[in-house]
């Protein structure tokens, strides 16, 4: 390893510790890490998987969402557990691929598609929040963009205060998002029918090609309901023992919401037939309607939006970190690298996100969103660091890597597949993904070649003279 970029990583490195607070222990990572995997996406979600496989070998796309994030817990294990700081990936893809040089595009590329794709994931929560809502009152297109609007002023008021309050309303959330459900699971096993979970369409078992496109883009939707495993290591630089307790955070989060995903998801197969379920907009309401009544279903209906809720307020806080770290490294308006005097956390950043996530709020609609979201994070983000942590592995010396991934490099290899096979799902989606990384690498050369940064910086003999 090369001296000279040792000392860099290290000044880099040291430099982001700042003035965040580490106030978050396990059981609040684990919170803040589960209330933003569940949200109102697996309640939007469960209707179109079940359409899209057609049947209730749909569960066959939630065990595959669940086993390809698990794949990637090892990646975001390892370089979390390595680099525990503000802005999670962003420092993670600028240290693999090096500070000085293809470390600064991977980085400014990801803070780039994070300024569209985190305000798109965020309005999402609250779109999908004010169309269930509509359950329990008729609100009109109008009416919804409203409620909408609202849910994102308060959660920006909720979330503008010290961390160490924030974990404990975090805590508070995750009760509710678990024990609803747990009460669902409960009501579908006591009411279970095992003949509706095993009547298939026939030629649903058929493993032809089509099967297997089939299965990937019904995946596309329930990996999105995984998402959030990693939310802990954006708020790295915020986490008491974090070469401990980010890898435990992760895979506890992943696997516990995985059994809850399964279960609930057979549940609700075991008391609505399929042909029913997958028509549904309220699939929730309609399914504790059908075992206790229409009371019931309102506050099921009810509980799923204090979910909806939760998921928005935790995204919003890890996706708060990301400019304020790329401002702290340079590579960002310098106003996002301030902290509040009193309350030690990002204010500006937080603001302006939340300001972008209003005006998206409003002007967006839910089933666009998805697929846009995944095409853009897939190719730099997910892939990028899994190519990323075995370029670190050549690179760090291992005292430097406290969390290694078992079976090194399986789980990176398998996750690179498992992202490109998603990525070639999304569709038309795809093209949006790529001109995004096009126009932010054209930002991106335009303002190295105005600063004579990298990749167009003199070389060091003309820079001595």
């Amino acid at each position: 390893m090369n001296p000279p970029e040792n000392a860099t990583q290290s000044s880099a490195l040291g430099s982001e510790r700042g003035d965040l607070e580490r106030a978050l222990g396990l059981k609040e990572a684990v919170a803040l890490n589960m209330i933003e995997m569940v949200g109102i996406g697996p309640f939007v979600v469960i209707p179109l998987v079940i359409k899209a496989m057609g049947g209730p070998q749909c569960l066959l796309a939630w065990a595959a969402g669940a086993v390809l994030a698990l794949l990637d817990g090892f990646v975001w294990s390892e370089l979390g557990a390595a680099m525990p700081l503000a802005g999670g990936s962003y420092v993670f893809l600028r240290e693999a691929y090096g500070p000085g040089r293809m470390g600064r595009l991977m980085s400014f590329l990801f803070v780039w598609q994070t300024l569209i794709q985190a305000p798109l994931s965020l309005a999402s929560g609250a779109i999908g929040f004010s169309q269930y809502a509509s359950y329990l009152y008729p609100l009109g297109k109008y009416g919804q963009k409203a409620v909408s609007g609202a849910l994102v002023i308060l959660l920006v008021i909720l979330l503008y205060r010290r961390i160490a309050s924030i974990g404990k309303i975090s805590l508070f959330l995750w009760v509710g998002v678990v024990g609803t459900i747990l009460w669902l699971i409960w009501g579908g096993a006591t009411h279970f029918q095992p003949r509706l979970v095993f009547t298939y369409a026939p030629g649903s078992w058929n493993l032809s090609w089509l099967f297997f496109a089939t299965l990937g883009s019904a995946t596309v939707n329930t990996i999105y309901t995984y998402w959030g495993y990693y939310n802990i290591c954006h708020l790295g630089g915020e986490i008491r023992d974090p070469a401990r307790n980010i890898p435990r955070g992760i895979f506890i989060s992943i696997i516990g919401i995985a059994v809850l995903y399964l279960a609930m998801q057979t549940s609700i197969l075991g008391v609505l037939p399929w042909q029913q379920a997958q028509d549904s907009p309220f699939i929730v309401s309609a399914f504790v309607e059908k075992l206790y009544g229409s009371g019931a279903a309102r506050f099921a209906t009810a509980m799923v939006l204090w979910i909806a809720f939760a998921s928005v307020f935790s995204s919003l806080l890890g996706y708060s970190r990301v400019p304020y770290s790329a401002a702290l490294d340079g590579n960002f308006f310098r106003i996002f690298a301030r902290v509040h005097p009193q309350k030690k956390f990002p204010h500006i950043s937080l603001l302006f996100l939340g300001t972008l996530t209003f005006l998206f709020a409003l002007l967006f609609k839910l089933r666009t969103v998805i697929a846009a979201v995944l095409a853009m994070r897939l190719i730099i983000q997910f892939i990028g660091q899994a190519v990323g942590v075995m370029l670190l592995r050549r690179r760090w010396p291992p005292e430097r890597l406290p969390f290694k991934m078992w079976l090194y490099p399986l789980p990176a290899l398998l996750t690179i597949a498992g992202w490109v096979w998603l990525f070639l799902r999304t569709g038309k989606a795809i093209w949006w993904g790529l001109f995004v990384i096009l126009l932010g690498l054209a930002v991106f050369l335009v303002q190295s070649r105005f600063r004579k940064e990298w990749p167009f910086a003199a070389p060091p003999s003309e820079a001595a003279q």
